[in-house]
């Protein structure tokens, strides 16, 4: 039996769902600049090679088999030359499927897809990633992101039953393995969840909080797992984390409740005792001042409906 883990717990708190929502075939010599319209897009290069600039930033080498997750970044050009003046993307008429075409030739073949979150819960993943995650084809995973990006360009082309679900499958796996990558690579170096995930040696005490979070962990019991001293441990963990182990802690019970209080009818007394609160008013208060509502009034609002019911990003290739 596969136990639950941190990476997976987050990965589903937020409900991060990844969507393959356009194409781009280029040949010759070409460059095309867009501005995503939404915090986090996926783009992943299936054939050819292509230059990445961000943000008017130095370019970045992009080869088959190289996937990047764009984490809340302005202006964007994919291109074969970097010196070349690129193309907007308001010039680019795109087809039906949101298929673009540049120069002449498909030498170069990239998807895009966008990352959506429940809006209550974005911010705990997007505040975690840097603004540039660059998942390598020379990385060990290589392969199996070869297999998914293979699987997606055959089901696109395809007009199997449940082709669209089969392509969203993968999607999802696509950017789970751009995560594990990140674990070990760029986004190792941002502070946050992400790069805690990636510590050995702080991975034992997180993982104990999230398997029992309603237990009063203290900072002892925590190092212990770590095999560290207690201030060696809490100088650590705030130092790849951005925040004290129990402050984190802390949060990780608010937003477990924040969840339970949208999809469930738990009660909030019911909420303190499984968090591990003394009571349900020291509770209300821990809530307040992470979540800045009271955990009632966070209920009465409950879930957003229509257009921003899901943070998504509707981008070009």
């Amino acid at each position: 039996m596969v136990m639950p883990d941190p990476l997976s717990e987050m990965l589903a708190l937020v409900n991060a769902r990844c969507l393959i929502s356009g194409e781009l075939r280029a040949g010759g010599e070409w460059a095309y600049r867009f501005r995503p319209d939404a915090p986090v897009k996926l783009d992943a290069v299936v054939r050819g090679s292509c230059w990445l600039i961000v943000d008017d930033g130095p370019p970045s080498r992009l080869v088959a088999g190289d996937a990047v997750v764009l984490n809340g970044v302005g202006t964007t050009v994919l291109c074969s030359d970097p010196r070349l003046r690129p193309a907007e993307a308001t010039e680019i008429r795109a087809s039906e499927n949101d298929h673009r075409r540049l120069g002449s030739g498909d030498d170069v073949v990239i998807i895009g897809g966008h990352v959506d979150f429940d809006p209550a819960a974005a911010s705990l993943f997007t505040s975690a990633l840097p603004g540039v995650t660059h998942a390598s084809a020379a990385s060990t995973e290589a392969a199996e992101m070869r297999r998914l990006l293979e699987q997606i360009m055959a089901e696109t082309a395809s007009d199997h039953p449940g082709a669209r679900f089969a392509i969203d499958q993968h999607a999802q796996l696509l950017l789970l393995q751009v995560l594990r990558i990140g674990l070990r690579g760029e986004a190792v170096s941002h502070p946050g969840w992400l790069r805690l995930l990636a510590d050995p040696r702080l991975r034992p005490a997180v993982s104990l909080m999230h398997a029992d979070p309603g237990r009063a962990w203290g900072l002892a019991d925590l190092a212990t797992a770590a095999g560290m001293s207690r201030s060696h441990f809490a100088h650590r963990f705030r130092e790849v984390s951005g925040q004290p182990p129990l402050t984190y802690l802390s949060h990780w019970r608010v937003r477990l409740a924040e969840r339970a209080l949208r999809e469930t009818d738990t009660t909030v007394a019911a909420l303190a005792e499984r968090l591990g609160y003394a009571s349900e008013s020291s509770f209300s208060h821990a809530f307040t001042r992470i979540a800045g509502v009271s955990p009632s009034r966070y209920r009465r609002r409950g879930r957003p409906s229509g257009p921003e019911a899901a943070i998504s990003s509707r981008y070009h290739a």
